[in-house]
């Protein structure tokens, strides 16, 4: 009988093409726009967790909060109290410094070009991974020397000295007042994604380079952030909360004084918000379904007073009102599922174009795609159980009269 009544239908709807596919118009936009929508939220929700994986979701960086009034100098660090949290949490710490940062010019005999200049300890590369193409990395000695040794990106090289390969070429910059010569002793190379790329907003015309910490944070300096890197295999949560209270009990202050921003916070906070983003756009755009639902019901009620000789006919040979009711609510919920098959595959190709413009691999989840097909049907049973009972009730006799 299922198949008698799937094949009814795809007949009628083979009958009427033009008006069939009007009908379903409704429902393509609207399932369309809610798989592209929901597809590039959870595009963009998949970006930004590689990104924030790139940084370091272990990552966090620990201060006096800013709304503390009475902030005192002692409730800034110090390298000694840097080398005291390294030896308490040694087991749980990956990598910390002072998260110092200058920006100056870097001066060759041939151009000036703004640099970005970060304080690293010899093992950021251990949570920060590059590729060395050129020399090396900064080592031990660099840092408790304060050398004047630099590493940096290709880019940067390139732009500064006008090839990638400058290891033993120098350039003059000033560091808080004092003019230095600088080595560069390191070249690497790190992947950006298309997706970074096209926040940065193409080539910069800064450059970038790593030098000790030691040459931004000297002995008797404070300094306000602690910028830490707790292993991968330690519970973060609780690593944080033995952190700030630690500190916060050595600086004489209450833990709810200092403040811990962390990458698995904001990558959380970035989560939520554009999940709650995608579902609201996604609802406001499912509202079209509604539209097309009601489409399906008036061109089911057409149908129905189209048909109505041919309901008399079914009727008065044997067919029960809930085989008639079952034929318009299949014919219904085909119609409806076919609109959504079309607008499923219009939407996964719109979002598959726009991904593969930008170089940025789509995230389309089957259980969406399922969840869509499964609702368009749904919502063609709702609008069409109305013209279907209308079609079972129909009396034989007035049927057969109708002209």
């Amino acid at each position: 009988m299922l198949l008698e009544n799937m094949s009814m239908a795809f007949s009628a709807i083979r009958v009427n093409k033009m008006r069939s596919f009007l009908t379903m118009l409704g429902i393509i936009i609207g399932i369309g726009s809610v798989i592209s929508i929901v597809s590039i939220g959870d595009t963009m929700r998949s970006l930004f967790a590689d990104l924030y994986k790139d940084v370091g979701v272990t990552q966090g960086f620990l201060a006096i909060g800013y709304w503390v009034d009475d902030v005192r100098q002692s409730d800034y660090f110090t390298l000694d109290e840097l080398e005291r949290v390294k030896e308490v949490f040694g087991d749980q710490i990956a990598y910390i410094d002072s998260n110092m940062s200058t920006s100056a010019e870097a001066i060759t005999k041939e151009v000036t070009v703004n640099f970005d200049f970060s304080g690293i300890d010899y093992n950021y590369i251990d949570v920060q991974p590059v590729e060395m193409v050129y020399g090396r990395y900064l080592n031990e000695g660099d840092i408790l020397a304060r050398k004047n040794n630099v590493v940096m990106d290709v880019d940067s090289a390139r732009l500064l000295f006008g090839e990638e390969n400058a290891v033993g070429r120098t350039f003059r910059t000033t560091l808080f007042g004092n003019v230095n010569e600088f080595t560069v002793v390191g070249i690497y190379k790190k992947e950006v994604s298309a997706f970074q790329k096209l926040m940065m907003g193409g080539q910069s015309d800064r450059g970038t380079a790593f030098v000790p910490y030691t040459l931004l944070t000297w002995p008797n300096d404070y300094f306000y952030y602690l910028h830490v890197y707790a292993r991968e295999d330690v519970d973060l949560n609780a690593f944080f909360d033995q952190l700030i209270a630690y500190v916060a009990n050595y600086k004489g202050r209450e833990p709810e004084d200092m403040r811990m921003q962390t990458a698995m916070e904001e990558m959380n906070s970035v989560d939520t918000m554009m999940g709650g983003l995608s579902a609201a756009v996604g609802g406001i755009a499912a509202i079209s379904l509604l539209v097309g639902g009601i489409g399906i019901m008036n061109i089911m009620l057409v149908s129905v007073t189209e048909r109505t000789r041919e309901i008399g006919i079914r009727k008065s040979l044997g067919a029960k009102t809930r085989d008639i009711l079952i034929q318009f609510l299949t014919e219904s919920a085909i119609l409806s599922a076919c609109g959504g098959i079309i607008g499923i595959t219009i939407g996964v190709g719109l979002v598959s174009i726009i991904g593969a413009a930008f170089g940025i691999a789509v995230v389309i989840k089957p259980g969406v795609v399922i969840l869509a097909v499964s609702f368009s049907a749904v919502v063609g049973i709702f609008f069409g159980l109305y013209p279907a009972s209308k079609a079972a009730k129909a009396d034989p006799i007035d049927a057969l009269r109708y002209e």
